[in-house]
């Protein structure tokens, strides 16, 4: 819940701000509200044709005074003050029901795991503890300790204290807040800041649900910056052809909720056209760099890196941030766009699944994309209830198939009506998803028949999940930040001048932390020939999927948590509030 002593209205004109602000003083409320749809003003949205604006309302949400704020007070408001239709909608349980995306399977998966080990490792001694994720690991905080940070939090609500209870609420809810405000208020030009810096923003790679959201957020964060905004069309392609042009405020609005790649993406790497690429940033005076995509991002950052040394337009502050369904990226846990591929998997896998209801034993053979990264058959295997799912990763020869298909044979005779097996593309270029088809085809004979089927690129397309939305909303900002910080540091005589391996990074999750790694640094941890991370966090979780299909084998429980008090404030460098 967000305090309630805060105005959060999402307008352009300082005449709307001041008129919604005279009715709340005169019905002595203050609201807080959250707008989606495209981030627009009720007045500027209307005189362009827009109809639509939301406002949601928490269903706890109080004045300054503690008196509530119900939907119907707001409806008042807006159309008293504004004189726009309003209309109210309760969504109620609506918000409690529903099938569990593949992100809440997999925290639930993890989070059952730590908990039967902390009961394992307790003692006597032991205090109660709850267990919960921090960033992507998992940690173990004394239940005491929890609960009175609660109690803290609703006292300082209580008393009216309410910078207080945001803060006690730890630094995920501020960063939250302060990201969402950023992003949701155009400031006055007179009150933005001059830096004279110019920003470009492209994306590289294969189309990501989620790349829209991060370039939203890198052009509104950055003009709030007093940078000046340049959107480059299909890549590195459309960099060396002058596909360049200012980008506004205005017009990444409703990009959040936009599957795919509004600005256009190439796989083009710029090592043949560092030429041309620096031509254009001289004639477009380019200071810094966000590049958005995946493995071919993750190359083109090293290849411009090396093009120092030749050219200077390339000393410039330059960050990418990853965003692939495959999440082959090294350097990071997490990356945009592979939730929602998740997410369409487990549904794929769901319904699937159910159109075998009621019919004779049928196991489903399914084949999922990632290239040699085998993340989205593992995770979504988990997930979705695989009983095996084979990765170029875990290498596996004719007499792992054969174990795995008498495995499954017994549990159909006893048990379940229907299996899943899945395969990533490129786990094996001889063990097909066809050969494994007709291997489990033959062996299931008078058991259980197969089908088989290739997701392809359905896995690519669709609106960006909401974890997505945030990751790469909340990531890109923190980018943007970091870019305007290194302009500031680097610029000397009148140009800005970057020629250490620190101010061209990768941003990524490691564990609990958003890091600013240099790529030149992660060259080692590369396997460049199969585009995969040569350390893998999630490979550690195939023996629990395992487990859950019934097969005999053990949990690496290296990685387990340790228990931690609860802090207020912890360090900025372990900070990954902004991922979750």
């Amino acid at each position: 819940m967000f305090p309630s002593h805060m105005i959060t209205v999402l307008c352009f004109y300082t005449e709307t701000i001041l008129t919604l602000k005279k009715c709340y003083q005169s019905c002595d409320v203050l609201l807080c509200f959250i707008c989606f749809g495209n981030y627009c003003s009720m007045i500027q949205t209307r005189s362009r044709g827009t109809r639509l604006n939301i406002i949601i309302v928490a269903e706890g949400a109080i004045d300054r005074h503690g008196k509530p704020i119900t939907s119907s007070i707001v409806k008042d408001l807006v159309v008293k003050c504004l004189g726009f239709d309003t209309r109210v909608t309760i969504l109620g349980h609506v918000q409690r029901g529903g099938t569990p995306s593949a992100f809440d399977r997999i925290l639930a998966s993890r989070m059952g795991v730590e908990a039967v080990l902390a009961l394992l490792e307790t003692t006597a001694n032991t205090p109660a503890c709850v267990v919960s994720l921090c960033g992507n690991q998992s940690v173990r905080l004394p239940l005491m300790e929890c609960v009175q940070m609660t109690q803290e939090v609703q006292k300082a609500m209580d008393e009216k204290r309410f910078e207080e209870a945001v803060k006690l609420r730890g630094r995920s809810f501020v960063n939250n807040l302060k990201t969402y405000k950023l992003l949701a208020h155009r400031k006055p030009e007179s009150e933005l800041p001059i830096s004279n810096f110019n920003v470009a923003v492209l994306n590289v790679g294969a189309p990501a649900a989620g790349m829209n959201a991060a370039v939203r957020s890198a052009v509104r964060v950055g003009i709030s910056e007093g940078h000046k905004m340049f959107a480059v069309s299909d890549g590195f392609e459309g960099f060396y052809k002058g596909q360049i042009k200012e980008i506004k405020w205005a017009d990444v609005g409703g990009w959040t909720g936009q599957g795919g790649s509004l600005l256009g993406t190439k796989r083009t790497l710029p090592a043949k056209h560092v030429d041309k690429i620096a031509e254009q940033m001289r004639m477009h005076n380019i200071n810094a760099l966000l590049v958005i995509g995946g493995f071919e991002a993750y190359e083109s950052l090293l290849q411009l890196f090396e093009a120092r040394t030749t050219h200077e337009e390339f000393c410039i502050p330059m960050c990418m941030l990853p965003a692939t369904i495959s999440n082959n990226v090294p350097g990071t846990d997490l990356s945009i766009g592979a939730d929602t591929a998740l997410n369409a998997i487990v549904e794929t896998c769901d319904r699937i699944k159910q159109s075998a209801s009621g019919t004779k034993r049928r196991v489903f053979i399914i084949e999922t994309m990632g290239g040699y990264c085998g993340y989205l058959a593992t995770v979504g295997g988990l997930a979705a209830g695989a009983d095996a799912a084979y990765i170029y990763e875990e290498p596996f020869d004719i007499r792992d198939l054969q174990a795995n298909v008498e495995h499954l044979t017994e549990k159909m005779k006893t048990s379940i009506q229907r299996g899943l097996v899945l395969r990533n593309e490129n786990s094996n270029e001889n063990y097909t998803t066809d050969f494994i088809y007709q291997l489990y085809t033959e062996e299931g004979k008078g058991v259980f028949d197969c089908r088989k089927n290739v997701l392809g690129h359905m896995q690519q397309g669709g609106a960006p999940s909401p974890f997505d939305r945030n990751f790469g909303t909340k990531i890109s900002a923190k980018a943007m930040q970091w870019i305007s910080k290194k302009l500031v540091e680097t610029f000397r005589h009148g140009r800005v001048f970057a020629n250490t391996e620190d101010s061209c990074c990768l941003l990524g999750m490691r564990r609990r932390a958003l890091v600013f790694q240099p790529v030149v640094q992660l060259k080692d941890d590369t396997d460049f020939v199969h585009r995969i991370p040569k350390e893998q966090w999630w490979l550690k979780l195939r023996p629990l999927m395992k487990i859950l299909a019934k097969y005999k084998t053990s949990y690496d429980v290296s990685d387990s948590g340790q228990l931690e008090h609860v802090v207020r404030n912890r360090p900025k460098e372990l900070d990954a509030s902004v991922a979750m």
